[in-house]
């Protein structure tokens, strides 16, 4: 019999992964084009205003209320709480 090989964790803050952030004021999604010491650089990025419950949002996809941001916006790392990947489609339309 062979060990398994232990899976390799990556860390949902990396250039190209689409993600929910969580800041301690507000939630976004987006995918992550840029990262350095201070900011976390989103395109395709929308600030959701209302989830449903927190774990149904992040295993379906559903968002209650989404506005789109009309381009690229800069996340403060200082004020993030926490990321997650969103395996889902982000969203792109106003709800």
């Amino acid at each position: 019999m062979t060990k398994k090989q232990p899976k390799k964790v990556q860390s949902p803050l990396r250039v190209g992964n689409a993600v929910f952030v969580r800041t301690v004021t507000h939630y976004a999604t987006g995918r992550i084009v840029s990262l350095n010491r201070d900011e976390i650089v989103l395109a395709d990025a929308a600030w959701i205003a209302s989830t449903k419950r927190w774990h149904t949002s992040l295993t379906t996809g559903e968002l209650e209320e989404v506005e789109p941001f009309p381009g690229l916006v800069s996340v403060g790392r200082g004020a993030v709480v926490d990321v997650c990947d969103w395996v889902h489609l982000l969203p792109t339309e106003q709800k």
